[in-house]
């Protein structure tokens, strides 16, 4: 894994081995840069990085500006490692460790943009529910958008405010816009 542009440009991201994680390829992370950099500019928006796992997303965005970036994962050491990095490289991220169904079930903030990146194994019933609490719950911006990373063999198309998908190996990002 490494950083794909910004200040930290080209820097390898080595997680520890023993974190359950399955990180964004570079290939399917650079064409969702490519898309986003046309819509958004990263130093003026907010982030929310939801199965956070190394903070690969988390700290692409950081290098390429982003300076309000939440980063939530419920393992201990995904969020130790996030922290770390964000220290070490002067990156504004907060790391928050708890259960996404529980942050996403409180009452918080809004983000310009929303990225889930679960387990592929979640159930249907599991994905649309993140899709619901992110709406329920307000947590977009008007104009903001919700991104979910899955696999192929899942389809979220039918879930509401649903604008496109897009393939990238063996990964789909699934994009959804604010009810606004």
């Amino acid at each position: 894994m490494r950083i794909i542009s910004g200040t930290h440009k080209g820097r390898r991201i080595i997680a520890p081995k023993n974190l359950p994680v399955r990180p964004t390829t570079d290939m399917a992370k650079e064409a969702l840069f490519n898309i986003l950099g046309n819509r958004f500019y990263f130093e003026e928006i907010s982030v929310l990085d939801l199965f956070a796992g190394t903070g690969n997303m988390s700290f692409e965005f950081a290098s390429r500006g982003c300076t309000a970036i939440t980063s939530v994962d419920s393992h201990p050491g995904c969020v130790k490692f996030i922290a770390a990095k964000a220290g070490e490289w002067n990156f504004k991220i907060r790391a928050i460790k708890m259960d996404v169904f529980k942050f996403l079930g409180s009452v918080g903030e809004s983000y310009d943009l929303v990225f889930v990146d679960p387990p592929y194994d979640l159930s249907l019933e599991q994905f649309c529910d993140i899709h619901r609490l992110v709406y329920e719950h307000n947590f977009l911006k008007p104009d903001g958008m919700l991104i979910i990373e899955h696999s192929k063999r899942m389809d979220l198309s039918h879930l509401a405010h649903h604008a496109s998908v897009r393939k990238y190996g063996s990964s789909l990002f699934s994009f959804y816009e604010s009810e606004a």
